[in-house]
C-alpha cells in the first residue's frame, strides 16, 4: 500500500461517525492497457458483441448473471464447453427462481457448474471474464443483463475490455469470492 493510500483510509477512519464500519479504501487504479469495445442496446448488437468475445475464448470463461433469458448467449457458452472450454456461471438466486425464460437450467444441462448466489439483495453483476491470467484475456461488464430485453426492449450498453491481464484477474479473483458464498443450482423448481 502507498502513503497516500494509508493516509487516505485513516483520513476516512476519522470521518466515520462513532461505532459505524470504518469504510474501505478506495481501490487502486490498474495501468491502462488492451482494448475497449462498446456497444449500446438497442441501436448497436451489444448481444452480438457478447457472443463473439465468447466465440474467442481459449481456456476459461467465468460468468456472472443477474437476469440470463438470451437464448443467443447461452448457445455461445454451450458451445464454448463443447469445443473444450471451462465455463462456470454464478447468478442471482431470486431471479433464477422467478424470472421466466431462465436460460440456467439449459446451461446446467449442458454440464455447465451453475452456483445461485442469495446473500445479497442483488447480485447484479453483469460480468464476463474470458481466459484470465493470459495475455488475450477479456473482461465483458456494462449495464447488459444476459437478456434478450436488454437487447431489444432497454437502453443499454456493454465492455469488452481486452489483454488487461490485471484487471481480469481482478475481476477473477472477485467472481471467486462470490462463488465461493453461492449455493449449487439445483435446477428450475416443479
Amino acid at each position: 500500500m502507498t502513503l497516500a493510500a494509508a493516509v487516505l483510509g485513516l483520513g476516512l477512519l476519522a470521518m466515520a461517525p462513532a461505532g459505524a464500519q470504518p469504510a474501505a479504501a478506495p481501490a487502486l487504479p490498474f495501468s491502462a492497457s488492451g482494448t475497449v469495445q462498446v456497444a449500446f442496446a438497442p441501436w448497436e448488437d451489444a448481444e452480438g458483441l457478447v457472443v463473439l468475445a465468447i466465440g474467442e475464448a481459449q481456456r476459461q470463461i467465468l460468468v456472472q448473471a443477474f437476469s440470463f433469458t438470451s437464448r443467443r448467449i447461452a448457445q455461445a457458452l454451450i458451445g464454448a464447453r463443447r469445443r473444450g472450454v471451462e465455463v462456470l456461471v454464478t447468478a442471482d438466486r431470486e431471479q433464477a427462481v422467478a424470472g421466466e425464460g431462465s436460460r440456467l437450467h439449459e446451461l446446467a444441462a449442458a454440464g455447465i457448474p451453475v452456483w445461485l448466489e442469495s446473500r445479497y439483495a442483488a447480485a447484479h453483476n453483469k460480468v464476463m471474464i474470458i481466459d484470465a491470467g493470459t495475455r488475450d484475456s477479456a473482461v465483458i461488464t456494462g449495464s447488459f443483463n444476459w437478456t434478450t430485453g436488454a437487447q431489444r426492449r432497454n437502453a443499454e450498453n456493454v465492455l469488452v475490455l481486452r489483454r488487461n491481464r490485471d484487471l481480469a484477474s481482478a475481476y477473477e479473483a472477485n467472481w471467486r469470492r462470490h462463488q465461493a458464498q453461492a449455493s449449487p443450482y439445483q435446477g428450475p423448481r416443479k
